[in-house]
Formats: C-alpha cells, structure tokens, sequence
C-alpha cells in the first residue's frame, strides 16, 4: 500500500461524525484539512484529528496536497463547492444528493470530465450486505425474471429530532430528494437504470415546528412536496412503485420488496449497510432468510470513498458520479412529472454499477476512530 489518500473535508454538520467515525485513522486515507462556514467548529474538529489543519473553504481548496474533496455542505451548496473543488483539480465525493438541480448535477459531472478528476457520491449503504446480497441473489436467478419492485419510506419528519431541520424543507429538501437516494440508488442496484417516470406529490401543511435542540418550539416554512409517490419503467422492463413520505407516522412494508417470476425478495432498510435479506419462493411457505453472500462487510458510511480511492479505469467508483446524475434525475423527473402531470422520459444513461464481492470494508474500529 502507497501513501494514503489526502482528503480535505468541507462542512462539518450533523453527518460529518459519521464520515470521520469511518475515515479518520483508516489508513487508506489520510484527513489532512477541515473546513465549516463556522471556524470554531473547524478549529474544534482538527483538535481531534492528528494531520488535520483547520482552513477557510478558500484555503483548504488551494492546498495542493489535498486529493479529493469530501463535500458534506448543505445540499443547496453541493454544486458550488464541488465546482471550485474541481476547478481546483481535486477529485470530489458529495453527500447526497449530487445537486439541487439537474442542470447543476450535470455541469459537476461535464465540468470534472473535462478537468480529468472524479466524482463519487452517497449514498454509499447500498454497498453494503444488504442490497449487495439481495443483487446477487437475482443476478443469481434465484428469482427469476424480476419483474417490478416497491419502495416505502415513511417518517413524520426529520424536525422531530434534527436541531437545525431548515434544509430539509427548502429546494434540495423534501422526502425524495433526502431519503429517496437510499431506495432508488438500491433499485437501480437491483434492477438497473431508470428510462421513464410518473410522479405525484402532494404537502401536507405549510409549516413544521422544530422538536428538539435550542429552537425547540420554533415553526419553519415548508418550501416543498412532503409526500412523493412514483413509477419507476426500469430499461429492463421491471416496474418500481416508490413512496417517500414526511406526512406519515409508520408503515409496516418492507423498505424494498422485489417480485419475479419465481419468487420475492424482501430487501432490508437502505439507510444501513447490512440486514437480512428474505426469500419467499413460488410454492413456499414462509420466508427464508439468506446469509450475506455479497458487499463490504462491517461498512459504515465514507466507504464509498475509499471505494473510489480503490477504483481505476478499469473499475470506476461504485458509488459514482454517473449514477448519482442519473439518480438525481430520476428524482428531479419525478417532482417535476408530479407538477407537470405527465410521464417523462430521462437523458441519462448509466450501466449498473460493479457488484461488490463480500469484502471487509477494512474500518477501523471504533475506538481508533474520531471523538473517541
């Protein structure tokens, strides 16, 4: 193994813990700057990280140690920070989604193509045990032709327990946008990519009152859909039937469940990297659970970085930008086949990413890891 990887991580928000628990002493990758909007949170995050050096967002983009930036701004700040970072000449990984809009999602893409560095993009969970075995169990054939799939994802709301919730319901917001990257992203791993879209959407009330924190009590405007169902015309064939939802409480549906022609799969909660995956056969009689027989094993999120790190030109990142513009207009299509009231064809055409052998993830332990 060569020297590690030098990463500059750009906002240090609530999922930055997540990032840093993964990355920070892997010995893959080294984090070598840190930057926030908030230059005591900066100072505070690179106390903890032995190479790190606390910078302006200017500062850590002009270091020309750093390899690939680790964007975890605010959605609304996804394509500027990612252009200034490739226009650096630094690879980029975004938390998701790639951008706002489709337009912005594609310039990062044409932008990094013409600079020569790459993009990678969460979510990086369906790397996982999870959605990996339950690929491999239908290129397998255990299910025959797979035939349509369903995807539910239902919350009251992230203001319930998030302090600073504002940007889940601005533009870039919203239940598909936040959380239905986890199911589509599965989906294409599933079925592969998406040719055409119908949407509908609907929100249930203009404002949200924060739960927990400082602003305890405090109402914020909804600026988006907060409910947002979909079909999904897989190139394959295959249907998808998707539900996001901010306006629910609990569902008893399985997150994803894939249908063939020879049996089921239920598919575990995209939002994590393992669980288990069920098998229903044509002429059985219960459910059959599978042992993990694909994915990065013990993964956390920031995997898909090193997976790019990993990646060549033979391999391209799993978790990569041509998937994540393809998704990110798969999503956009569907809010905007919602307004429009009808079905929409998408541009982008994407391969399925290469499936992962069950491999370590190669973490660290938790307590080598960050803040601990």
């Amino acid at each position: 193994m060569g020297d590690p990887h030098r990463v500059g991580v750009v906002g240090l928000g609530f999922i930055s813990r997540a990032y840093l628990d993964t990355l920070v002493n892997h010995p893959e990758v080294s984090i070598v700057a840190v930057a926030d909007l908030d230059a005591s949170r900066s100072a505070e995050v690179a106390a903890t990280i032995p190479a790190a050096e606390a910078l302006s967002v200017e500062g850590l983009l002009a270091r020309p140690d750093v390899q690939t930036v680790l964007n975890l701004t605010i959605p609304a700040a996804h394509a500027d920070i990612s252009l200034a970072a490739i226009d650096a000449g630094k690879n980029v990984y975004v938390e998701k989604p790639l951008a706002v809009t489709f337009p912005d999602g594609r310039a990062i893409i044409e932008r990094a193509a013409s600079a020569g560095v790459r993009v990678g993009c969460a979510p990086d969970t369906v790397l996982g045990t999870g959605t990996q075995t339950a690929r491999a169990a239908i290129d397998s054939g255990l299910i025959g032709r797979p035939m349509s799939a369903t995807a539910v994802m239902v919350t009251p709301g992230h203001e319930r327990w998030h302090p600073n919730p504002d940007f889940y319901y601005a533009p870039g917001g919203g239940p598909l946008l936040d959380m239905g990257p986890y199911y589509i992203s599965a989906l294409i791993h599933l079925l592969g990519p998406v040719r055409a879209v119908t949407g509908v959407a609907s929100r249930l009330r203009a404002e949200r009152v924060i739960g927990s924190g400082p602003r305890t009590g405090q109402r914020i405007p909804v600026g988006v859909d907060t409910h947002v169902s979909g079909i999904l015309e897989h190139a394959n064939g295959a249907l998808s039937t998707v539900t996001t939802s901010f306006d629910g409480v609990r569902t008893t549906a399985a997150p994803i469940e894939v249908h063939g022609e020879a049996g089921s799969l239920a598919v575990p909660d995209p939002n994590h990297f393992d669980g288990t995956v069920r098998h229903f056969a044509l002429g059985g009689t219960e459910w059959q659970a599978l042992e993990a027989q694909a994915g990065y094993t013990e993964a956390a999120r920031g995997i898909g970085l090193i997976d790019l790190v990993r990646s060549d030109d033979q391999r391209p990142p799993r978790a990569g930008g041509d998937v994540a513009l393809h998704l990110l207009e798969t999503m956009t299509s569907l809010l905007r086949s919602a307004a429009e009231g009808r079905r929409i064809e998408l541009t982008t055409v994407v391969r399925r990413p290469a499936p992962v052998p069950l491999t370590p993830a190669e973490q660290w332990q938790a307590s080598h890891a960050y803040g601990h």
